[in-house]
């Protein structure tokens, strides 16, 4: 396991486990932090060996209260990271899949992180808000932005104009949550998603995600679906490709070399 300043990283395998770590603000980050997680995820990026990953919190009680509104207040701000609250929110070129293990509050930046990710798995006790314009803020970091496009927008709007929070299983009906898990295992919950997602093929599994994400940029369906995206075209031509169909074929499990 690697120590930050801000935040854990332990490589278990090929999965990237990334904890928040600053419980006695419940994880809320600042300018500095958000900068060595972005260091992070570059490296989770660049690194082949490296297929899936996961972010959580730090202690029992919050994943992540959003931003450091006493740094704030004291003036000390500082820069936001080019990609975004905790290196993530503006980070759109990552094609390897993120889960995030909501274990306890994740309000304002700490639920825009979550809803970066592509699948949330929360434990029962989580809750979830946008409570920026409460304090005079807007949910900037992709809050208003991701929520409205993954639940229907009344119900988003109900969220974001009031800053109400939204406890773990009411976001499973929404639709935000993808799992919802028993009390203190939304980190073992995650790493079964994560499980499942190693069983499959890396290049397929970031070719799927490309072409999902930026096919519900596309004009149309048709249009979506007439687009090779660049993942996939790398898919086609891997060995991996081939390794797939021949295992199913010899009844055996595929060995995924990731290219």
């Amino acid at each position: 396991m690697s120590n930050y300043q801000f935040c854990t990283v332990a490589d278990e395998g090929r999965l990237r486990i990334v904890t928040l770590n600053r419980p006695e603000v419940m994880n809320a980050l600042h300018s500095a932090a958000h900068h060595e997680l972005e260091q992070v995820w570059d490296e989770f990026a660049a690194r082949d060996d490296l297929w899936v990953g996961i972010v959580t919190g730090a202690g029992d009680r919050a994943f992540s209260a959003g931003n450091d509104l006493k740094v704030q207040a004291a003036g000390k701000r500082g820069p936001m990271a080019p990609t975004g609250f905790a290196g993530l929110t503006r980070r759109f070129d990552l094609d390897k899949p993120l889960i995030a293990a909501v274990n306890g509050i994740a309000m304002g930046g700490g639920f825009e992180i979550a809803l970066a990710c592509d699948i949330i798995v929360a434990a029962e006790n989580a809750v979830f808000a946008l409570p920026e314009p409460r304090v005079g803020l807007i949910a900037g970091a992709g809050g208003v932005h991701r929520l409205p496009r993954m639940i229907p927008i009344k119900l988003a709007m109900g969220m974001i104009l009031t800053g109400r929070r939204v406890p773990a299983r009411e976001g499973k009906e929404l639709g935000f949550v993808t799992d919802v898990v028993p009390e203190g295992q939304a980190l073992e919950g995650a790493k079964r998603w994560a499980a499942m997602i190693l069983e499959c093929s890396p290049m397929a599994v970031r070719a799927s995600k490309q072409a999902a994400y930026r096919g519900l940029d596309a004009p149309s369906l048709a249009d979506a679906m007439a687009t090779v995206y660049p993942a996939q075209k790398a898919n086609t031509e891997s060995q991996d490709y081939i390794e797939g169909p021949k295992a199913f074929a010899e009844k055996r499990k595929p060995d995924w070399q990731n290219r």
